[in-house]
């Protein structure tokens, strides 16, 4: 099932999928309003999704994970990092190891700040309970976007469950209660647009005498131009309409005043915030011969490409998470771990599951092309290969802007 915004929206498709109680995954897709259309996305997501117009725009990607058609799980492209739990954290004040997060990375194939929430209830740092409302609260803020879309690209997909299982939600009742819950947040319009924007105070010493203790220094560490509305409500454990019905007296009067920053997300995800004139798409290269490695940086350099190198496949997995590539070129015969394995892990997480992976190999044969594609790459390079055929191959999936 795939298709637009246009053709059906986002409620029937979540109905559809509850009445025909299906396991699997849907990915939605937003471009930008005022753009017009778009022609699917097979092409950007080989052998899935179709090719977008505008693909140098900023982009928006939600996935939602359903079992026996019951929402289980979602990501809105931040899932990558854990930000987005990091932030619902901070209201249990926990926080997120680096050796946790490194444990769970190799420890299961499903989404990465999934098994991480699954790793603290394991440890008892969180009770089961306290991990199915940040899930609930997940799915809730997932739902208050898509709800909210008109234009957009959709896919749905039959796969395993998520297992182990930590909740299941029933669709039509979260639905209800999310519109509701988009009505009342259009009453604040025009004073909020996005939960995005950001908060800054304009007149202290009012907001001192009219709010409680609490509430003014949470407003004091919180409303400083940075932190968005929707961080704001998770760091409070808030849904936004009842933060923005906290705020908007205070904005009425002119305490506190929106600013909107001016930043954009990149083309493939929104975990990376970037200024539009600072951005080069990132493309990271795992391959241990440092000679070619080190040709291929200064290629992509040259073209206004952002290049990181990682010579060691042992350290491949670790590092392409911190790095948050918008492209892999992987070489295949590689000691210890081939690229064929490096491949078939990264694309077990949710968010490398459309990240562009090109082979890099010295064989030519049919075989090896059939190997890729079944370890999910999305493209083949054979070496020797000239300059001008690299940057061809990489511009086919990644745009990239000349200075003129």
């Amino acid at each position: 099932m795939q298709g637009t915004l246009n053709e059906i929206d986002l409620r029937s498709i979540l109905q559809l999928i509850e009445l025909g109680q299906r396991t699997g995954e849907l990915l939605v897709e937003a471009y930008p309003t005022g753009f017009g259309d778009s022609d699917g996305l097979s092409e950007k997501f080989p052998g899935r999704l179709s090719s977008l117009k505008n693909r140098d725009l900023p982009r928006k990607f939600w996935l939602v994970f359903f079992v026996n058609g019951q929402i289980v799980y979602t990501t809105n492209g931040e899932s990558g990092y854990c930000r987005r739990l990091k932030e619902y954290l901070y209201h249990y004040r926990l926080e997120i190891t680096p050796e946790n997060l490194e444990k769970a990375k190799i420890t299961s194939s499903n989404d990465l700040e999934y098994t991480y929430l699954w790793q603290l209830i394991e440890q008892d740092l969180l009770t089961p309970l306290q991990g199915r409302s940040i899930i609930q609260q997940m799915a809730q803020e997932t739902l208050f976007d898509l709800l909210s879309l008109h234009q957009g690209d959709f896919i749905f997909e039959t796969g395993m469950p998520f297992n182990p299982l930590l909740t299941s939600l029933a669709i039509e009742p979260l639905v209800t209660q999310m519109m509701k819950k988009i009505q009342q947040w259009k009453q604040f319009y025009p004073h909020l647009q996005n939960p995005q924007q950001c908060l800054m105070i304009t007149n202290h010493h009012q907001l001192h005498q009219a709010l409680p203790r609490k509430a003014y220094e949470q407003l004091l560490r919180w409303a400083n131009k940075k932190t968005s509305l929707r961080q704001f409500s998770r760091y409070l454990h808030k849904d936004l309409a009842s933060l923005a019905k906290g705020i908007y007296p205070y904005l009425e009067r002119g305490w506190l005043q929106i600013v909107t920053p001016a930043m954009t997300y990149s083309a493939r995800s929104t975990s990376c915030e970037k200024l539009e004139t600072d951005y080069r798409p990132h493309i990271v290269c795992i391959d241990d011969d440092f000679s070619i490695s080190k040709q291929i940086e200064g290629i992509l350099e040259e073209n206004n490409y952002k290049a990181s190198l990682i010579i060691d496949p042992l350290q491949s997995l670790s590092s392409v998470f911190e790095l948050n590539p918008d492209l892999i070129l992987c070489d295949i015969a590689m000691p210890k771990l081939d690229g064929y394995e490096i491949c078939a892990m990264l694309r077990h997480s949710s968010f490398f599951r459309y990240i562009p992976i090109i082979m890099l190999t010295g064989k030519e044969g049919f075989t090896d092309r059939i190997k890729a594609r079944m370890a999910g790459a999305t493209d083949y390079l054979t070496k020797p290969f000239g300059e001008q055929e690299l940057l061809f191959l990489i511009e086919k999936y990644v745009k990239v802007e000349i200075d003129t």
